[in-house]
Parts: C-alpha cells; structure tokens; sequence
C-alpha cells in the first residue's frame, strides 16, 4: 500500500486539476435552430457577429427596402435639402401602388414627416413612391441614389430597382448587408430611428398597426422594420437593447408572422444570455505615446477616433486582455488620424476586438536642424 499512495494521491490531484479545468472552460452552445432561409444578429457597439446562417446570401427584401428608403430621406433631412414640414403631392403612381399602404389620396398634400411614419409603421408603399418622386423626381432616379448609399456603406451584396420593396429580378439584399444598414441608420439618425417603435398610427381616419409583433412582446424592442412577399416570405429586422447592450438581429424568409418574431426573439435572447459588450477605451483619450522623428515635436500622444467596445462570453470581463502595437518608426509630417499602431483584445487567445490606434494631433516637419539631428541618429540606431 506504501508504493501505491503516492501514485493515488497524483491521481487525485490530476483529478482535482481537470475539475478546476473544466470549471474554468467557457461553454457556449450553438444558436437556436430558426425555419429561416437566413439569418443574423450582431452587436451594435462592436460590431461582432454572434450567430449566423446563409448570412451573404442575395434574397428578395420585401418591405425591408424601405430601411433604406428610410436611410435617404434621413440623409436629404440631415443635408439640408428636405424638411419635416415640406408638403409633397401624392401622384396618381403613388396613389395606385400595390401591396400595403397608408391610404393617401391622389394629389393629396402631405407633410414628410406624415408621410415617414406612414411608411415606417404602416409600410405604406404609396408613401414610398411619394417620397421618392418628391426627393428625385422619380423613383428610379430615386433607387439610385438608394444604391449609391449602399455602395458608400460597404452593402456588397444589396440592389434596389424600387423604393417599397416590390419583386424585381435585380432588387436583392442580404441579411449581413441589413445589418450594416440598420447599425449606420440607428448610429446616424438616433432622433428619426425613434419612430419604428411606434406601435400604431392613424392617418385619414384609418388605424393601422405596426406588424412588428416584438414590440408588444418585449419591451426592449424598440424596431426595426417587417416585410413580406410570397417569395421573400416573411422577414424582420429586429433591434433591442438591455442594460446598455445594443443588438440587432435579421430573419429571412420565414413561413408566417409568428414564425419571423419568434426567431428574431430566440436569436435576441440568445445573444444577451451568452454574451456581454462593455466599453474597453473611449474616443480622444491618451493611450500611449510614440518618438516622432524628424517633426516640430518629437513626441505624439496616440488614441482612438472612436469608443472601443468588445463583446465577449458572459461574465468572462476578467480574463481579456488587451495589447498595443505601435509602429516601430514614426516620421513627420504626421496628420490627425492617421494609423499608427493597433490595440488588440483577446479572450483565450482569441481576437475579440481591434481598433486602430491613431495620432491624436498633426506634426509637421521640423526644421533644418531638427531634420539633421534626427537623421543622424536614425544612421546610428
């Protein structure tokens, strides 16, 4: 018995080892299974995908067209060129569009803003194509400035022929695509995003719904956008946020109403239990600082042109880390912003977040002298 209890006792404290071990593991399971032709959803402040199927894959948008119908007008009203208050005539093409509407009568005048709850809440397309003729004159014209913003935005697999959503062989989107647009319209426009979480609105003396089931259900819901065709299915753009974390999940083609909101509900609950985002660093905030040869100041205080946010397993904040590279030579002229290094998070070695680590002020080139010394240096380094 003597031999055996040194080898009993490693055993047990092998034992005991692998128990911590596999306390200490992070276990994630995979996302709810979805009747979804596809799917995503991601955070809004770090922009990390949590889940996804199909996600690049080009499909009919339906209804979800008129996020960026939405996202143009926003624009022209941020530019200067457009206000709430502006009077637009409804034509005789608005008035007779299929599908949905906010029932506005032909060579009716009708405020923008009127206009653009009609079109959020009640999906109404005769308010689309009253938008869009009253933006460009027509709605084609119209659709291409829909795709030069989808071009701008980095939408590589997006084309609108139309305003409201209607089929067309070369009107398509993606679900990766919709979240890119929803993260720009809700980071841009916070004041006008407001509007989708409108439940009902009256316009002509007739009531209509918001078809986005979730913002009965979950009061943290507060958009984005339903759609559906026969063969788009029924699709959702969902966004919540929960003690300060953002997420905004896309369902496509889905078999009914019910079906879209409760993927886009799993999908939302599945991020908040699995996973947190905090802020890491802000915006404009000294975080190291770097030798300038050859400038007027010779050394650069480096930060981030924006906040730095990373999402991470839950209640795993303890165990990032986070690392800064720096570029080993730095020579001015120097201009604000411009990419010095880099700052890495890491979660059991795996990236979970990076940011560019950029100059925080311009310098210029320094004198004759200032050159010279510093050249001379750099020979001997």
């Amino acid at each position: 018995m003597k031999t055996r209890l040194p080898s009993l006792l490693f055993l047990f404290a092998l034992l005991g080892f692998y128990r911590l071990s596999l306390a200490d593991q992070v276990l994630i399971p995979a996302p709810p299974e979805v009747g979804a032709k596809a799917y995503i959803v991601e955070d809004f402040n770090s922009g990390r995908v949590l889940a996804e199927s199909n996600a690049d894959q080009r499909l009919e948008p339906a209804s979800l067209t008129k996020i960026m119908t939405a996202y143009v007008v926003f624009r022209e009203l941020a530019a200067g060129h457009l206000k709430l208050d502006d009077m637009v005539m409804v034509s005789e093409k608005a008035w007779r569009t299929e599908g949905s509407r906010m029932f506005a009568q032909v060579g009716a005048q009708i405020p923008v803003e009127m206009l653009l709850k009609g079109m959020i809440v009640q999906s109404g397309n005769d308010a689309s194509v009253a938008l869009a003729e009253h933006i460009a004159g027509d709605e084609a014209v119209f659709a291409q400035m829909m795709n030069q913003n989808a071009e701008r935005l980095g939408m590589k697999n997006t084309h609108y022929k139309n305003s409201m959503g209607l089929p067309d062989p070369e009107h398509y989107t993606t679900a990766r695509d919709l979240v890119t647009l929803t993260r720009a319209m809700i980071d841009e426009f916070p004041e006008f995003y407001k509007w989708h979480a409108i439940k009902e609105f009256e316009f002509n003396g007739i009531k209509q719904h918001n078809r986005n089931r979730l913002l009965w259900r979950d009061p943290t819901v507060d958009g984005v956008k339903t759609g559906h065709t026969e063969g788009a299915g029924f699709c959702l753009v969902a966004s919540s946020i929960r003690d300060g974390m953002r997420l905004i999940s896309v369902v496509l083609g889905t078999k009914s109403d019910n079906d879209r909101a409760n993927a886009n509900q799993a999908l939302l609950n599945y991020g908040y239990r699995f996973f947190e985002t905090r802020p890491i660093y802000k915006a404009n905030e000294k975080l190291s600082e770097t030798r300038v040869w050859k400038g007027e100041d010779t050394q650069l205080a480096l930060g981030l042109n924006r906040d730095f946010y990373v999402t991470f397993p839950r209640g795993q904040y303890q165990n990032l880390k986070a690392g800064i590279e720096i570029n080993t030579m730095v020579t001015a002229p120097v201009k604000l912003g411009d990419k010095l290094g880099t700052v890495k998070v890491t979660f059991n070695d795996e990236m979970v977040g990076q940011q560019d680590l950029v100059a925080m002020k311009a310098v210029n080139e320094g004198g004759f002298f200032r050159r010279t010394i510093d050249q001379a240096q750099l020979f001997f380094k």
